[in-house]
């Protein structure tokens, strides 16, 4: 390497000076600094600059210094230079400003940046730059200054907004670096960048809260600026409050009559969200207020979904409740006649008298006639030979069952259908306690293109690797599938005397867990809450640590809220799921009840 360096100056002498003397000096000057011997590149680089001014040299002769301690040469050098090259003096005073730092001298420093920055003068590209390099250097108070220096030259406050509302973040003032984003937001409507930045930035809960103060606070302020009304919608969606979004985007239907199109899309996205209540309220204002619009068929029939929705997931489960969807879904269909429009609606009822009124002649009844109804849609008519097949389950009749999901599997092949029917004959194995076959098709069904379908055949196949295997008979596998079946029959009684047998026979067994997990949501739906509540206890206390621990804690937390009305007790065990499992799935939602728990309604 020496050897190298000594042909390199040699070539440099017998070059002469001159522009390729300095391009050799610079290149020699890195070398040295590859290889930290600062002593070295520091006369190079210094040699270097006097030549040719370059914010590279500078930064390398900068971190020489600072590593070589070369304190009084540095001073000595960045002196001259400011007096021989005006024009970049400010980075000399910057580069000068951190050398000082460096060595202790914070008040000798903050000088220097002041001067660097009075030294650009009206050079606002010069100015922009010297933010950003504070702003490298991890000084983002100096960015502030010199961004806010340019708005003063200039008189434009306009400048900047984003780099500035960077800056506040590094700064750690969220009200100013609202108020910038939102300031970019009114002026270019662009909402994509103001939603990315504010995903990135907006990670505290009191940002949050912050985020959403200050824009009810401007919608009231400035009612017809739409731009804060759409990012308000946005973060609640985020934030799945998706009753406060319903608020919003009522009041923008109305504003900018949007005919109801953007509330539809909001109800079908609660209603994904499970949050049945909102989809209610929207799909019930879309029918009072748009009777006559293209809407109005579909969204009366999806306010009578998401209350059956609601219904079903309300335990225990009443049957005059049940009664009162049908006569809802029986008056559509005399107001709207058997159509397109109205099939699904059938299909609704169908599956209603089947699986809570065990009324399994009618239920097939209904399928038999919306089969006919919609027979040109091949899609529809597989979706009613699944609920047939259900249906046979129901009854008994398990090898019906898997006829008729074979019959959609190859009807379907690899769409979405199919795998729904490849996932149901696997769960019909398994019911069955054919486990190797099971577990075989779940495989296959791990890659399926729908998220929801792999999700669940990956459960489930991993239930049956973790609980099989571990004696010859797979007794307790066995008994384990066969309550699940009797569940899936609504025979819950049955099932829970099971259970109760299966948490003695089986305490130290791997299936303990979801024993105890599935007995206790088992309970929940019996309205024995109390009970429930002593399991959930007994499996957290014992499996925290293992996969059901966030399930656990998550169902008692509920149970406090939703029929124990302990509300300290449920607000602790949502803080406690927070913080001890930040990666679960049940945060955003654990979040959200935490705080209407703690009364943050934001108006």
């Amino acid at each position: 390497m020496k050897r190298g360096y000594e042909l390199l100056v040699i070539g440099i002498l017998l070059g002469g000076p001159g522009a390729g003397w300095a391009q050799s000096e610079r290149q020699m000057a890195d070398e040295y600094f590859k290889q930290d011997d600062c002593s070295k590149a520091i006369t190079l680089y210094a040699n270097s600059l006097h030549n040719a001014f370059d914010k590279g040299a500078l930064r390398n002769y900068s971190l020489c210094v600072v590593k070589s301690k070369s304190w009084s040469q540095a001073d000595q050098f960045y002196k001259q230079q400011i007096k021989q090259d005006l024009p970049n003096a400010c980075w000399y005073y910057l580069a000068w400003g951190s050398a000082l730092e460096a060595q202790g001298r914070p008040q000798e420093a903050v000088k220097k940046f002041e001067q660097a920055l009075q030294s650009t003068s009206t050079k606002i590209d010069q100015k922009r730059e010297i933010a950003e390099e504070f702003r490298a250097i991890n000084k983002p108070l100096w960015a502030k200054n010199a961004f806010l220096d340019i708005r003063s030259v200039t008189k434009r406050q306009d400048l900047f907004h984003l780099e500035l509302a960077s800056t506040y973040r590094e700064l750690n003032e969220p009200v100013n670096m609202i108020d910038e984003l939102l300031a970019y937001g009114t002026r270019y409507q662009n909402t994509e960048i103001v939603q990315s930045m504010l995903q990135d930035f907006m990670r505290d809960e009191k940002e949050q809260v912050l985020l959403e103060k200050v824009l009810y606070e401007r919608i009231q302020k400035f009612p017809n600026e739409g731009f804060y009304n759409e990012l308000l919608i946005w973060y609640q969606i985020q934030r799945k409050d998706f009753y406060k979004a319903f608020l919003q985007e009522r009041a923008l239907d109305k504003r900018f009559k949007h005919n109801g199109s953007r509330l539809y899309n909001l109800g079908m996205l609660s209603l994904q969200n499970r949050d049945y209540a909102t989809a209610v309220s929207v799909f019930d204002y879309l029918v009072k207020e748009y009777p006559a619009g293209q809407l109005y068929p579909i969204s009366r029939r999806m306010a009578i979904f998401s209350r059956e929705e609601q219904v079903k997931s309300t335990f225990p489960v009443k049957r005059s409740e049940v009664e009162k969807l049908l006569t809802q879904y029986q008056q559509l269909i005399d107001d709207l006649g058997i159509n397109l429009r109205t099939i699904e609606a059938l299909r609704n009822m169908a599956t209603l008298n089947a699986f809570y009124l065990n009324d399994f002649k009618k239920a097939i009844s209904i399928l038999e006639t919306i089969i006919q109804a919609g027979k040109e849609d091949k899609n529809f008519v597989d979706k009613c030979k699944l609920d047939l097949g259900d249906i046979y389950l129901l009854q008994g009749e398990p090898w019906e069952a898997s006829l008729i999901y074979s019959q959609v599997e190859k009807s379907q092949k690899d769409d979405h259908l199919g795998y729904e029917a490849k996932l149901r004959n696997a769960k019909l194995h398994y019911y069955k306690g054919e486990f190797e076959l099971a577990k075989s098709v779940l495989d296959i069904l791990k890659k399926a293109t729908t998220r929801e379908i792999a999700n669940d055949a990956n459960s489930l196949s991993l239930l049956i690797m973790d609980n099989t295997g571990l004696d010859s008979s797979e007794t307790a596998m066995k008994e384990y599938s066969n309550v699940e079946l009797l569940l899936f029959q609504n025979k819950k009684y049955e099932a829970l005397d099971s259970l109760r047998k299966l948490e003695i026979k089986y305490a130290k067994h791997s299936l303990s867990d979801d024993i105890l997990f599935l007995t206790a949501n088992t309970l929940m739906k019996l309205d024995s809450n109390q009970q429930a509540m002593a399991i959930l206890r007994t499996l957290y206390e014992k499996f925290g640590q293992d996969i059901l621990g966030d399930d656990a804690l998550y169902a008692m937390a509920k149970l406090n809220e939703e029929k124990l009305n302990d509300k300290e007790e449920a607000m602790k065990l949502f803080q406690e799921l927070m913080e001890k499992y930040p990666g679960s799935i049940f945060v955003a939602d654990a979040r959200k009840r935490f705080r209407h728990l703690r009364g943050d309604v934001v108006n």
